[in-house]
C-alpha cells in the first residue's frame, strides 16, 4: 500500500523544478512537488512523529514511509521565526490534518521573499514517488499531492 502525502496547504500546485531554490528544483534532498500558498493554516501531510521543527519548516517522519520536508517559503529562514507560530513540538506524533503551524503567506511575499511551499520525500528513490495532482491544481489542506512506494 503506497504511502499518500497530503497538502499540507491549501493553494496550487507548482512543478517542483519551478521553485526557486536549486536544493528543492533539482531534488537534491528528494522528489517531491510544491503548493502556493493562499491560506495561513499548515497541517501534517501524513500520520507520523515531528523529527524537526522550525518556524519556516518542518519534517515529519511518515508511519509507514520515508520523512516528509514542508518548507514554508524560499529563504524564509531569514525572518528568524517571525510570522511563524508552532502548534506542535518536536518529538510529538501527528495525524493528517492537524493543525501544525500558522503563518502569512501574503507577509512573506510582501518582503520580497517566495511563499512557495516544497513538499518533498526526504532521500527517497524518485522512482517510487508519484504525483497524485498536476500542476496547476487548487488543492486543500488533507488532498493527494504524491504517493510513495
Amino acid at each position: 500500500m503506497p504511502l499518500i502525502v497530503s497538502s499540507p496547504v491549501a493553494g496550487t500546485v507548482v512543478d517542483v523544478r519551478e521553485v526557486p531554490d536549486p536544493v528543492f528544483s533539482a531534488g537534491l534532498v528528494g522528489p517531491g512537488t510544491a503548493v502556493e500558498p493562499e491560506g495561513t493554516e499548515v497541517v501534517s501531510p501524513v500520520d507520523g512523529r515531528i523529527v524537526k521543527l522550525h518556524p519556516h519548516a518542518f519534517v515529519v517522519q511518515a508511519a509507514d514511509g520515508p520523512a516528509v520536508l514542508v518548507h514554508l517559503g524560499i529563504d524564509t529562514v531569514q525572518l528568524g521565526g517571525a510570522g511563524f507560530t508552532l502548534h506542535v513540538a518536536e518529538g510529538d506524533e501527528v495525524v493528517t490534518g492537524q493543525l501544525l503551524v500558522e503563518w502569512d503567506p501574503a507577509a512573506v511575499r510582501d518582503g520580497g521573499r517566495a511563499a512557495v511551499c516544497p513538499v518533498v520525500l526526504l532521500e527517497a528513490d524518485p522512482e517510487q514517488v508519484e504525483p497524485r495532482v498536476a500542476p496547476g491544481t487548487a488543492v486543500v489542506p488533507g488532498d493527494p499531492l504524491l504517493a510513495a512506494r
